[in-house]
């Protein structure tokens, strides 16, 4: 879109002594360039926008109203007649049809040439444009300062608006408003929806800008982030965004771009100093790791400390955890926080993945926290198909030795250990004389009667047994294996 110099302008230009005699009306619109033409009908080798000169050569009563139509029908911004040559005057009929059809007509005298209006209009539409940089490198400036102020991103946006004069809102990934400025900012309520169009874009490409217009209102949205979509921010004016405004935005996009992503290093920086401060709290160096989060402007709760273990995305849980000392570790995030708060963490947390809760520990314990903590959120991960997330450590251990082991890990040693009882022929009741002996604590007595057999019979089961595992029966030890492996197969 080129900057132009209005009709106006150029006729009130002294040098050329125009004398305008129709048209006053619509002397705002804007000349976007000169074209000189003696054609009957130059309208092929035109855009609109024009002040097209003519003398007039192929214009006589008969055709000047239809020649005049034409030119209006192009949408050109005015008629230049230069008399003196093929005119004294300027025809009355074309006069008329200029009238009739609102088009602003202008007699140049013959002492003006045509080309002396052509640089002049050249040079309007040079210094219009130039206005216009200044003003976007003046914008720019002011939008860079604003950034730099302590409160950046809103500065930013405060600032956007006042220099469109228009409103300018900016939103977090997933379209909550932080801020917004100017008249009309509540409008971006409506453009919510659209915001997964930007946050995925089709085909899988970068993220692009949303651009909408109405009548009474033109709207761009840009997302904002480097790598991954971060936010967005949108702006909104009651008339269309011309080139400068354009610059502005784009500026305005790439100062509030570079503050969240700024923000997120200093954020990713601070989070790998608190995953050094949690390998030396569980190394025991409690003073160190202490002195590294007092440097850090913050440190650990007062009292009786709980560590969660959170499943799900890192990213999630840790903006979900705010304040609280939480680090990303191998798979899950470890959060520690007071026991007197532990309530509120999980509210916020258990609906961005399962959840493990230890049970309360000093400081120079973390260690036995996390591993509670771990053992939990094991459960918790099996128990989130039946939609409980939240496991306790204090609930998990009065379930017996059982829950606290790795299902996967003892059916294998299970199916390992018996297996040589399933493949002895088609003896399938040797491995209930083994449950049934374990269960009655090797009282074969007691054994043969739940059976349903004699005791030698018992007895008989119970040495091939011990053969075929290679096992000690009256070993306690090797009793507590089969009994864990017995348990485990049902």
């Amino acid at each position: 879109m080129v900057v132009a110099p209005t009709l106006r302008t150029v006729v009130r230009r002294l040098p050329l002594k125009l004398s305008l005699l129709t048209g006053q009306d619509a002397l705002d619109r804007p000349v976007r360039w000169v074209a000189v033409s003696e054609l009957e009908d130059p309208t092929p080798f035109l855009e609109g926008g024009e002040l097209v000169l003519t003398t007039g050569m192929r214009l006589d009563a008969g055709n000047a109203r239809p020649y005049v139509d034409r030119l209006v029908g192009k949408g050109i911004t005015g008629l230049g007649f230069g008399v003196g040559l093929g005119h004294e005057t300027i025809p009355a009929e074309l006069v008329d049809a200029a009238a009739r059809a609102g088009l602003p007509l202008i007699e140049v005298p013959r002492a003006t040439p045509f080309v002396a209006i052509g640089k002049t209009v050249s040079d309007l539409i040079a210094a219009e444009q130039y206005d216009e940089i200044r003003h976007a490198f003046a914008a720019q400036g002011r939008l860079t300062r604003a950034a730099l102020r302590p409160e950046g991103p809103r500065a930013v946006i405060e600032c956007l608006a006042r220099e469109l004069g228009g409103w300018s809102v900016l939103l977090d990934e997933a379209g909550a408003v932080r801020h917004a400025a100017g008249k009309g900012a509540t409008a971006i309520a409506g453009l919510v929806p659209e915001l997964e169009r930007l946050r995925k874009p089709a085909g899988g490409g970068a993220p692009a800008t949303l651009a909408l217009s109405t009548p009474r209102e033109h709207v761009i949205v840009q997302p904002l982030g480097a790598r991954r979509v971060r936010g967005f921010f949108a702006v909104g004016l009651d008339r269309p965004f011309t080139p400068v405004a354009h610059t502005v935005v784009n500026a305005a996009g790439s100062l509030l771009t570079l503050a969240i992503e700024h923000g997120r290093e200093h954020l990713a920086a601070e989070r790998r100093v608190r995953s050094a401060v949690l390998r030396l709290l569980l190394a025991g160096e409690t003073e160190a790791g202490r002195e590294a989060l007092e440097r850090l402007g913050s440190g650990l709760p007062a009292g009786p400390l709980v560590v969660l273990a959170v499943g799900g995305d890192q990213e999630t849980v840790l903006e979900a955890a705010g304040d609280e000392f939480a680090v990303a570790a191998d798979d899950r995030v470890v959060a520690v926080v007071a026991a007197d708060q532990v309530e509120k963490t999980v509210s916020e947390l258990r609906e961005h993945g399962p959840v493990g809760i230890g049970s309360p520990v000093g400081l120079d314990d973390l260690r036995t926290g996390m591993d509670q903590a771990d053992r939990a959120l094991t459960s918790a991960r099996r128990a989130a198909e039946r939609a409980e997330r939240v496991v306790r450590f204090a609930d998990l251990a009065g379930q017996g030795l059982l829950s606290l082991l790795e299902p996967d890990v003892t059916a294998a040693f299970s199916a390992a250990l018996l297996a040589p009882l399933r493949e002895y022929g088609s003896r399938a009741d040797l491995l209930e004389s083994l449950r049934a002996y374990l269960a009655c604590n090797g009282h074969w007595d007691a054994a043969a009667q739940r059976l349903g057999v004699h005791r030698h019979t018992l007895r008989y089961r119970m040495r091939r047994v011990a053969e075929l595992l290679g096992r000690d029966l009256d070993d306690p030890a090797a009793r507590a294996e089969l009994w864990v492996a017995l348990a485990m197969t049902g």
